[in-house]
Order: C-alpha cells, then sequence, then structure tokens
C-alpha cells in the first residue's frame, strides 16, 4: 500500500511587537495547497513554491505530511 501526502502551507513566526525581533515562534494555520500525492510530487511542489516564493518576514513555507 502506497502512503499518500497533503502539501501546504505555513508561517512558522507570529507577529507580537512585545516580543524580540517583533516576532514569536508559532506555527500557524495550514493551507493545503494538493492533497494525496505521492511523495516525489510532494517534494516536487514544495521545492518549487519555496523557490519561488520569498518566505518573508513570518517564514512562510511548504511542506507536506502523510495521510
Amino acid at each position: 500500500m502506497e502512503t499518500y501526502y497533503d502539501v501546504f502551507v505555513r508561517n512558522w513566526w507570529r507577529r507580537n511587537p512585545s516580543y524580540p525581533g517583533g516576532r514569536e515562534p508559532g506555527a500557524g494555520r495550514k493551507t493545503y495547497l494538493q492533497r494525496h500525492v505521492t511523495e516525489a510530487d510532494a517534494r516536487a511542489i514544495c521545492k518549487q513554491y519555496n523557490d519561488s516564493h520569498a518566505p518573508g518576514f513570518l517564514s512562510r513555507k511548504a511542506e507536506y505530511e502523510s495521510v
């Protein structure tokens, strides 16, 4: 049985002006890009997204998880 993966993006920081640097650690809500794809496809989707989108101040990046 093959394992499938969901690909999503989320922020790794949240804004907090009272915290040093204006942000604090905190994984944000997941926004799904693709669901039920192979691991090879999930890696390719993440790479394409992360190569074409700057992570920004809150470090928004694509990831995947098994389902």
